[in-house]
């Protein structure tokens, strides 16, 4: 892997980014909040990684995925409250504070979505 800005998966990440956002202010109950979300957000991750890294696509998602599903467990470890910051928005924003198998999924979609574009428009660097 080396270091090297790629300003078309920054631009990807920013309006990633702004989804999200736009999620969380407006969208307090439903589908996209809690399932889409979460798909969002593994692309979300993957896309800031390759907006500086140029590597191994596969390793990357992989990296990524493996990352969400720690954040996910932490979640189920109560993490948040055991850190007494239950009360903190940004923290339990960040990190969650509800345990969802549903999320896992939502989290391997996005991967697999992810790479599977990745295997389409970039073969040489995925695998």
């Amino acid at each position: 892997m080396t270091l090297k800005f790629n300003k078309t998966y920054a631009l990807i990440t920013l309006m990633l980014f702004t989804t999200e956002i736009l999620i969380a202010l407006y969208l307090k109950s439903s589908f996209i909040r809690h399932t889409f979300g979460d798909f969002l957000v593994v692309i979300l991750i993957y896309g800031f990684f390759k907006s500086f890294v140029k590597g191994n696509s596969f390793k990357l998602g992989l990296s990524v995925l493996i990352f969400a599903y720690i954040i996910e467990f932490l979640q189920l470890a109560k993490l948040v409250t055991i850190l007494n910051m239950q009360n903190n928005r940004f923290i339990t924003l960040l990190l969650g504070n509800t345990f969802s198998t549903a999320d896992l999924m939502a989290y391997t979609l996005g991967i697999m979505a992810t790479l599977s574009l990745e295997y389409k428009y970039n073969k040489p660097n995925v695998l």
